[in-house]
């Protein structure tokens, strides 16, 4: 398992719990998340029979009706029906799990139950991830905290006491091995809703891993919550956002996740450290484009440097104009042409 944490590159995982609809799309998603280059795949281990007490509770969403014109629609379903398309059976997740280890993927997964956690537990998976929704569910995020294992916790809707409550929580179990999702809500997340500059503000308070799950279409708010410190991005990923379901219309397609991750290392590379530290190749480089002290007129031997008649030209391979204001009290040490480019030698 990588590090996650300030001196690592950010951690990209891909999220295809929603997305996928059975075994079969579930290893296919895996497969576009490894051939773009993500570290790990999520999914949502869930029992919609035991989860959801009323079958008729109706969930409403957006979906992507045209690419071309970006026209979308909201639709309703059942929230059972829903749910129950990401279910898979025990053996089914095995398989899964093992699959993904082949492909190079860490496998994180959303659980819900206990019987759950003892699943995760049996994959030998790294980390639990808690939904925003089980953010006061106390008594879960105890099992979850004394697993022992790493434990994400989305926080959606919660406000800053929530999730100040759930990391005490873990912590008083001996985990303080977390990772805090900052989860704006929506489907898509409006960007009035998403604020980004509440990632820092989460990293100084509990000086743990920050994450950014991004529920809007493109790139551009996960660049800035990199950007903000993020040492963790999650993007949901599909074969097509026109799909009609939930989280699909703000989903990386197969070639968008590849370009997403190249991304993502370009500004990780970009981002460097907090001290300015030159290469030896661009100080050789940087000397082309500065400026030397030529002298514009023959100068004898003991006249003073600041009255010398000089021009600034390049390159910049001798005395600058810097040095030259620096010596500026001392005198030639024998006399020069004009055109002469000055050194360091050349006074005394």
């Amino acid at each position: 398992m990588r590090r996650i944490g300030d001196q690592e590159k950010c951690f990209i995982t891909f999220e295809a719990g929603p997305t996928h609809n059975g075994l079969e799309t579930a290893k296919g998603l895996a497969e576009v998340a490894a051939n773009a280059g993500g570290d790990a795949i999520k999914f949502q281990i869930v029992d919609a029979d035991k989860l959801v007490s009323d079958r008729e509770q109706m969930f409403s969403y957006d979906i992507l009706v045209d690419k071309n014109t970006g026209e979308t629609k909201t639709v309703s379903e059942p929230l059972y029906d829903l749910l129950k398309r990401r279910m898979l059976s025990h053996k089914e997740w095995l398989e899964l799990k093992k699959y993904c280890d082949k492909l190079g993927l860490a496998f994180f997964a959303t659980v819900t139950f206990e019987e759950e956690l003892e699943l995760v537990k049996q994959m030998n998976c790294d980390t639990i991830k808690i939904a925003s929704a089980d953010i006061n569910h106390f008594p879960f995020l105890r099992l979850a905290a004394r697993t022992g294992l790493n434990v994400q916790i989305d926080t959606g809707n919660a406000t800053m006491g929530d999730v100040e409550a759930a990391v005490d929580v873990i912590r008083s179990e001996g985990n303080n091995d977390i990772i805090i999702h900052h989860c704006p809500p929506g489907y898509p997340a409006i960007p009035s809703a998403i604020n980004l500059r509440v990632i820092p503000t989460l990293k100084n308070i509990y000086n743990l891993p920050v994450a950014y799950s991004d529920h809007s279409p493109g790139w551009d708010k996960t660049i800035a919550a990199i950007a903000l410190g993020a040492n963790l991005v999650e993007k949901t990923i599909t074969f097509d956002r026109t799909t009609r379901s939930v989280e699909h219309m703000f989903s990386l397609e197969p070639n968008d996740a590849t370009e997403f991750v190249k991304t993502v290392r370009e500004v990780g590379l970009a981002l460097g450290g907090p001290r300015r530290i030159m290469t030896p190749e661009e100080r050789k480089h940087r000397v082309a484009y500065r400026r030397s002290t030529f002298l514009a007129a023959d100068a004898p031997a003991g006249t003073n440097v600041k009255d010398l008649k000089v021009d600034f030209r390049r390159p910049g391979w001798g005395m600058g104009p810097d040095e030259f204001e620096r010596c500026a009290d001392m005198k030639l040490r024998q006399p020069l042409p004009k055109g002469h480019m000055l050194a360091q030698s050349d006074i005394g």
